[in-house]
């Protein structure tokens, strides 16, 4: 009988092997038709510099996050398959007070490696690529913490500490030369054990070529960092400039590193999630997926065509998303056959699967005791910055309910953002003097990551921490102008973060709408009101909007204070799309939040807006739900939303509740 690889430990097996090849000139004959070889692709993504497992927001331990807690799972991995790979899908080095602490507060120097990139290089990655977020702190940082000479306006031609490991992006190029700023393509060579066709194990060379993409919507999301620097391609466009280069090398499989999710929508350049029609292009083997803040295989897939959503096929190639944040490690168990003197994918044995570190609630993977004191200096550091008080509030600030009605943590954001914008847009637009000004905030963190996910600054002493919570991302401030019309456009399109309700339907209706991301629902404020009618289809569901009680008319001017991303065409909202950007701030929102709240001094509920909005009376047959969090229902009281029950509590800090939209 052969000797089965996958029951040997992997420590036996590359005895094994080695010893067959010191011993067997045979062994480093080329392999026949018939030898087989099981490979694990492993994968993070979205890790978003959680190298620990700790929330800054809230000031401890958060178990079910961390990059520490990762490396337990890849030790695993390691341990189990014989074979492995590891790679990284980006969004790697923004995220937490601990990554802005490295790159604004306290930039790491040339000779200073980043902390993420520690932890990983104690893990030995085979590869990587860029994400969106990696653009965030600008070329010149991006360039510096990667290793990366760039040819570029704003990086550097200094080699600098980077990752170990080799970043590859094909789509995104220098307006000086039309050259990629990062190599497009690599070859990483790893010796692995195979079964030979006599079933005798051996190690033989195994040539990966990689190659990069990230979201082409980063000109429009980071335009402030590139615009006139840079130009980007779609990852289809990209594929087919490079994969025969890359091919030219003769590897042996082709791993597409893709900064990006699934979408089968008839394909564009400028698709954000375009991982679907790259599984079509000839020459990509495997794919690696990132962005989407989901897992795939996984449930949400499950209707996407030509796609096995359990076992982790798109379009015939193995592919994995390995969920975000550092709570889930991707796994490919790839099976290779050797035919017609090449290696081939086994699709019948290969399997995709997310790996988690926490199975249940209090049931995760110890942390690797290796990554922690990487980052111990600078974790220390970044606590002690964001522990600066910087004022007192009366006011209790929470992201609970917000979905409902409760606006307390984006009043705060709002009224900072419209002072700024009154105060520096007359000096560079006076002839926009007396045109209203408004401001537009989502929230960040409803729940999507779990329990813990929420904003929630307690009343007392502010700190940059509360700012930091209070605004997650490091966006900068934009104001745009736009009429009447174009406001509630922009006021329909966050509206659709809910479905629509039929009130004569006796079943429980879920009154969001999964597909539309919290950070997408934007709620206005600025002396404006308005009702939301969840009765209507999407695109006509606002009524009875006003500015200072009057209807506001469709050719009315407003001013909105945003971000950057909003403002440049992020969420692809209609009318924005940067043209009509009044004010680009080289302020970021979070500055200012905080600049905001140090000037106050102590902010009372009369210094913010009451919530703007409320949905019209529904007398629904059935409970409309949404997931809430446990033991908050107080909250929702104090706030006078409609009333709010418990219908179910899942044990784990989650519940599912109703909302009575009856009464005004």
């Amino acid at each position: 009988m052969p000797l089965s690889l996958r029951r040997v430990p992997a420590f036996l097996a590359v005895s094994l092997a080695l010893a067959s090849c010191a011993t067997t000139p045979a062994a480093r004959a080329p392999l026949a038709d018939g030898a087989t070889a099981q490979v694990a692709i492993l994968e993070t993504t979205d890790v978003h510099s959680n190298v620990l497992s700790y929330d800054y927001y809230k000031a401890r331990e958060d178990d079910s996050v961390g990059y520490e807690r990762v490396a337990t799972l890849i030790r695993q991995a390691r341990a189990e398959f014989a074979n492995s790979l590891l790679f990284d899908d980006g969004d790697t080095i923004q995220g937490t007070v601990l990554a802005d602490f490295q790159a604004k507060v306290q930039p790491v120097g040339c000779d200073e490696e980043l902390g993420v990139y520690k932890a990983f290089d104690a893990m030995g990655y085979d590869g990587g690529t860029a994400g969106n977020h990696e653009f965030n702190y600008g070329l010149h940082f991006l360039s510096q913490v990667t290793g990366t000479p760039m040819n570029v306006d704003g990086g550097t031609t200094q080699r600098c500490k980077g990752p170990d490991y080799p970043l590859v992006l094909s789509n995104v190029f220098s307006t000086r030369d039309n050259q990629p700023i990062f190599k497009p393509w690599a070859v990483v060579t790893k010796n692995i054990v195979v079964t030979g066709a006599d079933g005798k194990p051996q190690v033989v060379p195994l040539k990966v070529g990689i190659i990069g993409f990230t979201p082409p919507p980063i000109l429009a999301w980071d335009k402030q960092n590139l615009e006139g620097k840079v130009t980007v391609t779609g990852p289809v466009e990209a594929a087919r400039r490079y994969l025969p280069e890359l091919q030219a090398q003769h590897p042996d499989i082709v791993v597409g590193i893709l900064h990006g999710g699934l979408n089968a929508a008839p394909y564009t350049p400028d698709m954000e999630n375009g991982g679907w029609h790259l599984a079509g292009v000839d020459g990509i083997d495997v794919l690696l997926l990132g962005h989407s803040h989901t897992e795939f295989p996984g449930p949400r897939y499950k209707d996407l065509p030509d796609t096995d959503a359990t076992r982790g096929f798109v379009r015939g190639k193995p592919a994995v998303m390995g969920g975000f944040f550092g709570k889930d490690l991707g796994v490919i168990d790839l099976h290779l056959v050797r035919r017609d003197g090449r290696w081939t994918i086994d699709p019948a044995t290969t399997h995709s699967e997310v790996r988690p570190i926490c199975k249940g609630k209090g049931d995760c993977v110890p942390a690797d005791p290796a990554i922690a004191p990487l980052v111990a200096q600078a974790h220390a550091a970044a606590q002690a910055y964001v522990n600066t008080p910087i004022g007192k509030s009366d006011v209790h600030f929470t992201s609970y309910f917000v979905d409902e009605g409760n606006s307390s943590a984006l009043a705060v954001v709002n009224a900072a953002q419209r002072d700024y914008v009154q105060r520096a847009l007359p000096a560079l637009h006076p002839e926009l003097a007396g045109v209203p000004v408004l401001s537009a905030a989502a929230p960040f963190r409803t729940g999507f990551g779990g329990p813990d996910d929420y904003t929630d600054v307690p009343a007392g002493t502010l700190t940059l921490r509360s700012a930091a919570d209070l605004y997650f991302f490091p966006n900068t401030l934009s104001a745009v102008k736009v009429d009447g019309a174009g406001l509630k456009a922009w006021l329909e399109q966050s509206a659709e973060r809910y479905n629509r309700i039929d009130p004569s339907k006796p079943d429980p209706q879920p009154l969001i709408n999964a597909r539309h991301v919290a950070f997408n629902a934007d709620q206005i404020q600025g002396d404006l009101s308005y009702t939301i009618d969840l009765t209507r289809p999407a695109g006509q569901r606002i009524t009875d909007l006003r500015y200072q009680g009057k209807p506001v008319r469709p050719d009315q001017p407003f001013i909105v204070a945003t971000n950057n991303y909003r403002a440049s065409g992020g969420g692809n909202f209609p009318g924005l799309d940067g043209s009509n950007v009044v004010l680009a701030a080289p302020d970021g929102n979070r500055e200012i939040l905080a600049a905001w709240l140090k000037t106050k001094g102590t902010v009372t509920q009369a210094d913010l807006e009451p919530t703007s909005w409320h949905f019209a009376p529904i007398k629904s047959a059935g409970p409309l739900t949404f997931d809430c969090p446990a033991g908050k229902l107080d909250i929702a009281k104090a706030q006078h939303l409609p009333p709010i029950r418990m219908l179910k509590d899942n044990g784990d800090g989650t519940a599912v509740c109703a909302i009575e939209l009856s009464k005004r």
